[in-house]
């Protein structure tokens, strides 16, 4: 009897060239490290063929509209040297993003709304191998001091094979060491407070993308047809006089975001916006004996399609 292992797991991604056909991704050159990977199969609708028979008893289904679902961490790190790029980009890429490098400086992340690009995406469960082709995903990282920053995917995709195809060794030379979140490495303001002057406990950033699945006569297709960008940031309670956050909820205030992880030229990545509203009323709790306060947040667009931006460097 063959057993097949949980932590037995290698994933690969590439962006394709015509959607929806193999972009033939490969375990050298496009692996993919993961963590808490978490597979959807098969998915979809069921429709009753609802028959009147002489007789009581359930009726047969037909699966229609079916697709599969990858979710899974990437830790946060760049590339190894500034204006190369990291290894996660291509998931970005497939969640709505476009990547702009500039040599030997910086890779930058920015929204599209049309056109996104869509990836093959291969996964092994030990021995068995899925496909899903036209992926396209959205992101949120949510991260706490003392953790390890990761993004995480939620990508869906047409059903492409499922079969027994050995488990491969993949090539992870590309993957840089992370480093943990904290003091050291890790810096985060919110309307321009932030570091020592209001420490923060935790924060989260969610891309909001909605990806719809489309089934018509003549098209099937995994589409991105919304976004709505927001986050959280949880920090130490501080006076009033340092910052009146029901105001600037009450009054709608919009002000700047931004993180810093990582203080070595090649391995940090920033997260900008420009317009972050405290989208709900703060709320009040404590870690530790210590008062803080939640602060939901909306990332808004200025010009359009820059409500969040990604810079490694």
């Amino acid at each position: 009897m063959v057993k097949n292992f949980a932590r037995e797991k290698v994933v690969v991604a590439k962006i394709e060239t015509a959607y929806g056909t193999d972009s033939a991704p490969t375990p050298v050159a496009n692996a993919i490290l993961m963590s808490d990977v978490s597979p959807t199969p098969i998915a979809g609708e069921q429709v009753s063929r609802d028959l009147y028979l002489p007789y009581l008893g359930a009726q047969e289904i037909i699966p229609v509209g079916l697709y599969g679902r990858l979710e899974g961490s990437v830790e946060i790190a760049g590339s190894g040297a500034a204006g190369t790029v990291p290894p996660w980009g291509v998931l970005h890429r497939a969640c709505g993003m476009a990547e702009t490098i500039v040599a030997a400086t910086s890779v930058t992340y920015s929204f599209v709304s049309g056109d996104q690009e869509a990836l093959t995406l291969k996964y092994w469960m030990g021995g068995i191998q899925h496909v899903l082709l036209g992926a396209r995903g959205t992101w949120r990282t949510e991260v706490t001091a003392k953790s390890i920053a990761r993004w995480r995917y939620t990508f869906t995709g047409l059903l492409g094979t499922i079969a027994d195809v050995a488990l491969p060794v993949p090539t992870l030379a590309a993957w840089q060491r992370p480093v943990p979140v904290g003091k050291a490495a890790t810096t985060l303001s919110l309307h321009g407070i932030g570091g020592a002057v209001s420490p923060v406990e935790s924060f989260m950033f969610d891309a909001g993308n909605q990806v719809e699945k489309r089934d018509l006569i003549g098209e099937e297709s995994i589409l991105i047809t919304g976004r709505e960008a927001k986050g959280q940031v949880v920090a130490e309670l501080q006076p009033i006089a340092t910052k009146n956050w029901i105001d600037v909820y009450r009054n709608r205030t919009l002000g700047a975001q931004s993180l810093v992880h990582g203080n070595v030229a090649g391995n940090t990545v920033t997260v900008n916006a420009a317009a972050a509203q405290i989208g709900d009323p703060p709320s009040y709790g404590q870690t530790q004996g210590i008062t803080n306060i939640t602060l939901p947040t909306r990332y808004l667009p200025v010009a359009g399609n820059d409500e969040l931006s990604i810079v490694v460097t």
